[in-house]
C-alpha cells in the first residue's frame, strides 16, 4: 500500500470509522463566517471538510480558494469538483493548481444542470462526466494529461500530483442498478473512496451495501441534517434518490422552532449509529448548522477526529 497523502486516506485505510463535514462558500467575498463555523464546530470533530463547488449551480466563492483557506486554519479539505462548468483543460489545470496549494483530497462530481441554479442562461460544459474526471486525475498521477503531442503520444508532466480521489453514489435511487454500474466504473477509473447521497433508511442502505460488497473501496454514508418537516417534504418531492421515511417525518411534526435543531441532531446521530457498522464512514451535510456536528457524533456513539 502506498503512503497516505491525507489524514482522510490514512483514517479510512486504517479501518477507522471516518467522519467528514461540509461547508458551502458564500455568495460574495465574506468567507469569514464559514471559516469560523469550521474552526468552531468541525475542527477536531471531523477528519476532513468537503467544500462544495458552485453547489446546485448557484454562483459562489470558489471551492479551491476556500480549501486553501481551510488549510491555513489547520483543517483538512476535500476539494469538490463539478464537471458542469469547466472543460478538461480547465479541470486538469485546476487539479494541478489545487495540488500546488496543498490540497490532497478531491471529490469528482458531474454537477447539477445550470437550469437548476440562479444563472439558468449559463452554458453547461460537461466535457467530462464524473467517471471521466476520475480518469483525468488518474492520468495526471501517472505523469500525463488527457492530450497528445505532435507525434500522438500522451503529454508528459513536469512534476506529478498525488491525490486521494473520491466519487459519489446514490444508494436509494429508484433504479439502483445503473448507480452500481457507474460506481464500478468510477472505482475502475481510480476512485479510492465513495461518499453517498443522503440516506435516511438504514434497511435500504444495508441492502445496497450487500449489492456492492465486491467493491473494495471505503464507502461513507451521507446524511443531510433535516432542519424541519418542510425540508424533509421538499427532499422527498424534489431530490432524486432521497427518501425520508414516514417514521422520521412523524418525529418532525409539531416540533417547536426552538427544539428543531435538537431533534435534527438526534435523528442524524441515530442514523449514523444505525448504519456505522455497514460502512467505513459518514459524511455529514449540515447546510449551515455546523454546530450540530458535535452532538451528532456524540449521539452516534463516536469519538471526535473522524472516529
Amino acid at each position: 500500500m502506498s503512503e497516505s497523502v491525507s489524514d482522510l486516506q490514512a483514517t479510512l485505510e486504517a479501518g477507522t470509522f471516518a467522519v467528514t463535514g461540509e461547508i458551502g462558500p458564500p455568495k460574495g467575498t465574506n468567507i469569514a463566517p464559514a471559516l469560523h463555523e469550521a474552526d468552531e464546530y468541525l475542527k477536531g470533530n471531523v477528519v476532513a471538510v468537503n467544500v462544495t463547488d458552485i453547489q446546485t449551480a448557484v454562483m459562489r466563492f470558489g471551492s479551491m480558494a476556500t480549501c486553501h483557506l481551510l488549510l491555513d486554519h489547520g483543517i483538512e479539505p476535500v476539494f469538490q469538483m463539478v464537471c458542469r462548468d469547466r472543460n478538461r483543460l480547465a479541470l486538469e489545470s485546476d487539479l494541478l493548481s489545487a495540488w500546488g496549494l496543498g490540497i490532497r483530497n478531491v471529490l469528482c462530481i458531474t454537477g447539477d444542470h445550470t437550469t437548476m441554479g440562479d444563472h439558468p442562461g449559463a452554458k453547461p460544459v460537461y466535457d467530462l462526466d464524473s467517471v471521466g474526471l476520475v480518469e483525468a486525475v488518474s492520468r495526471l498521477e501517472s505523469g500525463t494529461d488527457m492530450g497528445v503531442d505532435m507525434k500522438g503520444n500522451p503529454n508528459k508532466l513536469d512534476g506529478v500530483p498525488t491525490f486521494f480521489t473520491g466519487a459519489v453514489v446514490t444508494p436509494c435511487a429508484d433504479e439502483v442498478e445503473p448507480q452500481i454500474i457507474k460506481l464500478e466504473k468510477k472505482v475502475e477509473a481510480g476512485a479510492q473512496f465513495i461518499q453517498t447521497q443522503a440516506v435516511y433508511d438504514p434497511k435500504a442502505f444495508e441492502d445496497f451495501m450487500k449489492r456492492v460488497a465486491h467493491i473494495k473501496v471505503p464507502i461513507m454514508v451521507g446524511i443531510v441534517v433535516l432542519k424541519n418537516l418542510g425540508m424533509a417534504k421538499y427532499m422527498n418531492r424534489s431530490v432524486p434518490g432521497v427518501v425520508v421515511p414516514d417514521a422520521i417525518m412523524d418525529r418532525m411534526k409539531d416540533v417547536p422552532k426552538e427544539d428543531r435543531k435538537k431533534v435534527a441532531t438526534e435523528i442524524a446521530g441515530e442514523l449514523v449509529r444505525d448504519m456505522k457498522d455497514m460502512c467505513q464512514g459518514a459524511h455529514l451535510m449540515t447546510l449551515g448548522w455546523d454546530d450540530t456536528v458535535p452532538g451528532i457524533i456524540e449521539s452516534a456513539g463516536l469519538d471526535g477526529q473522524g472516529g
